[in-house]
């Protein structure tokens, strides 16, 4: 009988030959090696666009399905993200169209999956935790690990002990981050293995008959290509690489991207906007506490809608508080059709390089003879700020928010491949540049508007 097979059994063979039958989905290459790991910590690491998601969601979908009553849960460190990447590709690539798994509430409200044997799977923010580490696992699956820090890692380890199927494990998938990161320490000093995708492992890239890369494959590796810096080496190469010629070079990931907290009502409040159509608009909600610190803790990054269409969303967002002033890029008929909306704004202040000074001032505090005050900084962004990813942007392995573009945030280089510190890199800048706008109303309030201009 099924049930007395080992996991390990139908693993790949038995696993394969059901999902194989049903005409949905095969695993293939370093997803077939993950779909026989029995390790209890397993990462699935790589290039963006390797198909890492998709076959660890098909491996759950179907142990739920051969292990009545088995429990597993799926979570990311936001649930706003999870609802858009996540859950987006369970519902509608690995459950079968018309699934009554699906029925009931929307992906933003829905707390579990139910499957007609009993077995559940649940989702869950680390934004909101509490409940997921007081809970029973058999399998828990952590998309975008790389966001996690080792606590809330080692957390979801002692969740696993609901015991219904053969042994329990935590999964993770993520695109390489820097070198220091504690998954790549852990994986390095044997503590959770790590299986690293490759773009070929993706049907959709790579017709592996043929032996070739497909048009849309060939298509998706040309945006990768040009890419910029870190976020090239991760998404495109899958290597574990530092940035280098980064122009903030003092953000910290540790430090600067903290945990959200409610803003209380007497804190300053202000909005910085970039325009964008085909690239992304941009609109930051910053805090100022008591002391001068500044929080970015609402942003809207999203590409292909009208400026119209975000006034109304802004507007929304912004209901009931008291917001002191917005500052904006140039664009006239863009200003002019916020203003049309209700949203009087500033024009930026654009002098690039004594913007990028503002900033990374900010990033790090100085003392009085000019020496830099160690774990002191005036400048964060709050985890789950963003309102909704834009899956178009997602898919292209580009950022998708301000904290995302900052380690691709570069200096062009030089033959020798050092950086040249006169301009940054001029794309993927969005969400820096809009960064700056407020940096510079808030400390340069006097400064000139405009700089040398947008580089």
């Amino acid at each position: 009988m099924t049930e007395t097979l080992s996991l390990h059994d139908i693993r790949v063979s038995d696993a394969m030959d059901a999902i194989q039958s049903s005409g949905s989905y095969l695993p293939r290459g370093t997803i077939t090696r993950f779909w026989a790991t029995e390790d209890e910590e397993v990462l699935l690491s790589g290039p963006a666009g390797t198909g890492k998601s998709r076959g660890i969601l098909e491996w759950i979908h179907f142990v739920l399905q051969r292990y009545p009553g088995a429990r597993a849960l799926i979570c990311r460190k936001t649930r706003t993200s999870l609802n858009e990447s996540g859950l987006f590709t369970y519902e509608e690539h690995v459950l079968p169209r018309g699934s009554a798994i699906a029925d009931g509430p929307k992906r933003e409200h829905r707390q579990k999956y139910v499957y007609p044997n009993g077995s559940e799977f649940v989702t869950g923010g680390l934004d909101k935790a509490t409940r997921l580490f007081s809970t029973e696992y058999d399998l828990i699956y952590v998309q975008e690990a790389q966001e996690l820090t080792k606590d809330e890692w080692e957390s979801l380890l002692r969740a696993l002990r609901n015991g219904v199927i053969p042994y329990q494990q935590l999964v993770g998938d993520c695109n390489p981050d820097r070198p220091t990161h504690f998954l790549k320490k852990r994986a390095d000093s044997g503590g959770l293995t790590m299986i690293n995708s490759k773009h070929t492992d993706n049907p959709r890239l790579y017709d592996e008959e043929a032996g070739e890369w497909t048009e849309y494959g060939k298509a998706y590796l040309g945006k990768l290509k040009r890419l910029t810096g870190a976020r090239k080496a991760r998404l495109l190469k899958g290597q574990w690489a530092g940035a280098e010629g980064m122009v903030y070079e003092a953000w910290d990931e540790a430090v600067h991207h903290i945990e959200p907290f409610e803003v209380p009502r007497t804190w300053r409040r202000m909005r910085a906007i970039d325009f964008g159509y085909t690239n992304p608009f941009v609109c930051q909600w910053w805090a100022q506490d008591p002391d001068g610190r500044l929080y970015l803790y609402r942003e809207i990054y999203h590409t292909k809608r009208l400026v119209r269409q975000h006034a109304e969303q802004i507007l929304r967002l912004s209901e009931g508080e008291s917001i002191e002033f917005t500052v904006a890029d140039h664009d006239a008929e863009d200003r002019a059709t916020l203003r049309d909306a209700g949203i009087i704004t500033r024009a930026a202040k654009k002098s690039v390089s004594t913007g990028i000074e503002a900033v990374n001032d900010r990033l790090i505090q100085f003392d009085e003879d000019g020496e830099p005050v160690p774990g002191n900084p005036r400048l964060f962004i709050m985890r789950g700020a963003l309102v909704e990813r834009d899956r178009d942007l997602e898919e292209a392995g580009r950022p998708c928010c301000t904290a995302e573009e900052i380690p691709g945030y570069i200096y062009p280089q030089d033959k020798a491949d050092k950086p040249v510190k006169e301009a940054p890199v001029k794309v993927d800048d969005h969400g820096c540049d809009t960064t700056r706008y407020l940096v510079m109303e808030v400390d340069n309030p006097t400064g000139p508007t405009l700089g040398f201009g947008r580089l």
